[in-house]
C-alpha cells in the first residue's frame, strides 16, 4: 500500500471518528459471504456503521485523539479487526448480544471506546448493553421532574373527591 493510499484511509478514519464518537472494535472473522452480509444489514437498520481496518492505521488514527482512555485499546488491536462507528452508544453493544444470544460467536468484542471511555474485554458487553443515549438520560430526567407535579395533582383530584364526599355525608346527617 502507498504512503498517499494510507494517508488518505487515515484521514477517512479520522474523519468517521469526528462524525460518530463512539465505536467498538470487533472480530467477524470466520463469518461466510452470507452471515457478513447479514450483520451489515442489520447494522445499517440500527444506524451502525461497519468497517475492516488495518490495526496500524487504526492505531495510528485513534492516537490523534489525544485521550490517555484510548491508550487502553492499543493492546486489543490484533488479528481480524472490524469497527462498528455509531451515535447511540448502545446500539452494537445490543446488536452483539442479539447475536450472543442466538448462540454465534462472532461479532466478537474486544472493547470499546464510548462516551470518551475506553471499554477493554468481552466481558463488558453488559455494561455497554446497559449504557442510555442521551435522550433516554433526557428522558429520565423529564419523568423525574414531572413526577412530584403529578402527585400533587394526583393528591388535589383524591382529596376534592373525599371533601365533597365528607361534605355531602355531614349534610345528610344533619
Amino acid at each position: 500500500m502507498r504512503k498517499e493510499e494510507k494517508t488518505q484511509i487515515l484521514e477517512s478514519i479520522a474523519a468517521q471518528i469526528q462524525e460518530t464518537p463512539n465505536f467498538y472494535i470487533t472480530d467477524i472473522s470466520g463469518l461466510n459471504a452470507d452471515q457478513t452480509a447479514k450483520l451489515r444489514r442489520d447494522c445499517f437498520e440500527k444506524g451502525i456503521k461497519l468497517t475492516v481496518v488495518k490495526n496500524t492505521l487504526f492505531h495510528k488514527a485513534i492516537e490523534k485523539l489525544g485521550s490517555s482512555e484510548v491508550e487502553q485499546l492499543y493492546g486489543i488491536l490484533e488479528g481480524p479487526t472490524a469497527i462498528m462507528y455509531t451515535v447511540t452508544p448502545n446500539a452494537p453493544a445490543k446488536l452483539i448480544k442479539k447475536y450472543a444470544d442466538e448462540g454465534k460467536d462472532k461479532p466478537a468484542l474486544k472493547g470499546a471506546y464510548v462516551q470518551e471511555c475506553a471499554f477493554v474485554g468481552a466481558d463488558k458487553l453488559n455494561e455497554l448493553c446497559n449504557i442510555k443515549s442521551r435522550e433516554e438520560l433526557i428522558g429520565d430526567i423529564i419523568g423525574l421532574l414531572q413526577s412530584p407535579a403529578r402527585n400533587v395533582v394526583s393528591a388535589l383530584q383524591s382529596a376534592g373527591g373525599k371533601l365533597a364526599g365528607i361534605v355531602k355525608t355531614l349534610s345528610e346527617r344533619e
